[in-house]
């Protein structure tokens, strides 16, 4: 066999691995934020396997799409060249994959947050403050518009 093709057998080898080894660290570590987002273990379980296929199906179809190298791959470094590149493109999709996802799901979880705060009514006064800063001046009143009583009515006007 030549070298482009032993570099073929290990891109895909390190790239299943790969993808193997992320999806299965993302469904155990990510199914703890999905119960917290979807507030539903059941449907958080569910999300989490449609996740995992999703991300099975869009890396191995990249890894396989992204395989064939159309320049000649004559020595082990220039193989090894290609291999980086290669593996390092993967690794490059499947961090946006998980960003995404993550940016996706956190935005889903802050609107449903915001729904529940906005559909619970305020709480009621449990009581009052006292004033703050001394008292508070006291507004000047008009004199009495009558008599007061046991007081002698006002002189008429000459």
């Amino acid at each position: 066999m030549d070298v482009k093709v032993w570099m073929y057998l290990a891109y895909l080898a390190v790239s299943i691995g790969l993808t193997v080894w992320v999806a299965r660290a993302l469904a155990r570590n990510g199914l703890v934020f999905l119960e917290d987002v979807f507030a539903d273990k059941r449907l958080a379980d569910a999300v989490n396997s449609l996740l995992v296929v999703g991300f099975y199906l869009l890396n191995l179809g990249y890894v396989t799409v992204a395989m064939k190298e159309a320049d000649p791959v004559g020595t082990t470094s220039q193989a090894l060249e290609q291999l980086s590149m290669k593996v390092g493109w993967v690794l490059l999709v499947l961090g946006a994959l998980h960003f995404f996802n993550v940016f996706a799901l956190g935005r889903y979880r802050r609107g449903r947050l915001r729904q529940q705060v906005a559909a619970q009514p305020p709480l009621a006064p449990v009581g009052y403050l006292p004033p703050q800063g001394g008292p508070r001046p006291v507004a000047p009143t008009a004199p009495p518009a009558g008599p007061t009583p046991g007081q002698a009515p006002p002189a008429p006007p000459r």
